[in-house]
């Protein structure tokens, strides 16, 4: 395998990204996919002090969805760090991930408009219901929980080119030819959703052969909102080069 890798990006912004990469074998592509979801740090909480719970919710189940609320995760944190938080709702009201309060103006919920629980004042009750809690968050891998998967959805597959091999028989009617996912086209990258992932759309009236660009793979990422798809990916790559080091260190030894 070359180490003169090529990435090339398709589509991307903050928490989605679609990119080519080069000169690597299955095996190195799933190895990044794996990185991804399993060896890159980020917050998340994971303990929980329940001060008042007045709610129709037991303690345990606002638990798990403040476990599932991603959160910002700074640059300077190493695994192990933890942050405080807070959060203090009283109904008729719905408590949402952005009602809690951080003791790090760095670390945030990544969405604001994840509902906690819906809050009543029931007729006749003395006093509305109530959530108050203090929760700590913890810098730990996916591969330890799934609550620290900062990729929600990774994925990837063969970088694909199309070769016309002759017309198609006259008077045949033009039948779908599904192919999902994006080829390569006189050195150009195109996504098979710009023609309906029917190549007899792009190609009418033709025969046509799909083949596999040998060692090039297309990444399919989608961040939780945690970390960047950029810094996910950085990140990825950098715990896999790590892990090169301790085997080359071990095996000196």
């Amino acid at each position: 395998m070359s180490e003169d890798y090529e990435v090339e990006f398709i589509d991307r912004d903050e928490r989605d990204a679609r990119f080519v990469v080069r000169n690597i074998t299955p095996a190195f592509a799933n190895g990044i996919r794996r990185a991804i979801v399993a060896d890159v740090p980020t917050l998340s909480i994971d303990t929980v002090r329940v001060i008042e719970n007045s709610s129709v919710m037991f303690d345990e189940q606002i638990s798990l969805r403040l476990g599932l609320v991603p959160l910002t995760t700074p640059d300077d944190y190493m695994e192990g760090d933890t942050v405080t938080l807070a959060l203090d709702v009283e109904g008729p009201d719905t408590a949402y991930s952005g009602d809690l309060v951080s003791a790090d103006d760095q670390v945030q919920p990544a969405d604001e408009n994840i509902p906690i629980i819906d809050l009543k004042y029931p007729e006749g009750a003395d006093s509305p219901q109530r959530l108050e809690v203090e929760a700590e968050a913890v810098m730990d891998r996916g591969k330890a929980h799934a609550k620290h998967q900062g990729g929600v959805a990774v994925g990837y597959r063969h970088l694909q080119t199309v070769e016309v091999v002759g017309d198609a028989e006259e008077f045949e009617a033009d039948e779908p030819n599904v192919l999902r996912g994006v080829i390569e086209e006189d050195g150009e990258l195109v996504p098979t959703e710009e023609f309906d992932h029917d190549l007899s759309k792009r190609y009418p009236g033709k025969e046509v052969e799909v083949h596999d660009v040998p060692n090039a793979f297309v990444f399919s990422i989608e961040s939780d909102g945690s970390l960047s798809v950029e810094n996910l990916v950085l990140n990825a790559v950098d715990t896999i080069a790590d892990r090169a080091d301790e085997l080359e260190q071990a095996v000196q030894l």
